[in-house]
């Protein structure tokens, strides 16, 4: 033991660079890697990362991109990712010896080359490996930023991933946070059912249910009958349509969709095409949010 009572450095260990380092036998416990760089490494999938290891965080409050607000969901990032962000955002570079704003995110030391920033290609693989490493130790929910930084910067990749690919990620991102965020895909659920009540209620559901009738002949001493149901219709103006008694029947519809079971209930040929598409897209909404809160508790 070596005696480090002359140090006057922090308690934590601050790692900046792990560039050419072989990691297949390295172990870093109780180390802040906000600010250390992982690409260039051999065998990261291999690292093992113990203790209190600290990441860099997305930047907090809203922001504008374009003249949509935005707001980064909260997770660990790499600061390759921190660095080529700030770089495609247009941010200049910090000056020396200047503390990092949590608004924004942190420009890389090679902040004015281009050539030198990773880019999301080269970020991808480095979640990659680590996302491996981490699920290799066991820590499969440890991995989870890991998993979505890696999609993010797939996402983003114009030059390695097909744009027919960048398109199914974004519309995963945008339902579930990539199968993570069980908020996202339990609010969009809840937005489908609400919607498919309100559609039920304007064109879905029949003014009345309709009654069967039955005729019937005589033939001598035969009688023959022959019952028929009306094709449900729908009249009346929207001060009918809208009412707490047909709310309550779009609702068991709708519930019924989620858990993917008919209704039974009598619908238009709208109706019956609006309970088709919710039966298709409502369980898989609620399949999403079961796995993000899967993706977190796993063991």
């Amino acid at each position: 033991m070596l005696d480090e009572s002359l140090l006057t450095s922090p308690e934590t260990v601050r790692v900046a660079s792990v560039q050419g380092v072989d990691a297949a036998m390295l172990v870093l416990t109780d180390t802040d890697l906000s600010d250390c760089l992982f690409s260039g490494a051999f065998h990261l999938d291999q690292i093992r990362l113990e203790g209190r290891t600290g990441f860099a965080r997305t930047p907090t409050g809203w922001h504008r991109t374009g003249i949509a607000p935005v707001h980064w969901t909260r997770r660990r990032v790499l600061a390759e990712e921190h660095h080529w962000r700030a770089h495609a955002a247009g941010q200049p570079a910090l000056p020396a010896g200047e503390a990092p704003e949590p608004r924004r995110w942190r420009t890389g030391p090679y902040h004015s080359d281009p050539a030198r920033t990773p880019d999301p290609e080269d970020v991808a693989a480095v979640y990659r490996q680590l996302r491996k490493a981490f699920e290799d130790g066991k820590n499969e929910p440890g991995a989870a930023d890991f998993y979505y930084g890696e999609c993010e910067m797939r996402r983003h990749d114009t030059s390695g991933t097909p744009k027919s690919e960048r398109r199914l990620l974004w519309g995963y991102w945008l339902l579930s946070g990539y199968g993570l965020r069980a908020s996202r895909a339990f609010t969009w659920l809840l937005a489908a059912m609400s919607l498919t009540v309100l559609l039920l209620m304007a064109v879905g559901l029949p003014t009345h249910d309709p009654d069967p009738a039955t005729t019937g002949t005589v033939h001598g001493s035969r009688v023959s009958l022959n019952t028929s149901t009306p094709s449900p219709a729908l009249d009346g103006g929207w001060p009918q349509r809208m009412t707490w008694a047909r709310a309550e029947k779009a609702t068991r519809v709708a519930i019924n969709s989620v858990v993917f079971r008919s209704s039974g209930q009598n619908l238009t040929t709208a109706g019956t095409y609006i309970e088709m598409a919710s039966r298709l897209l409502e369980p898989t909404l609620l399949a999403l949010g079961v796995l993000a809160i899967r993706g977190r508790i796993k063991r």
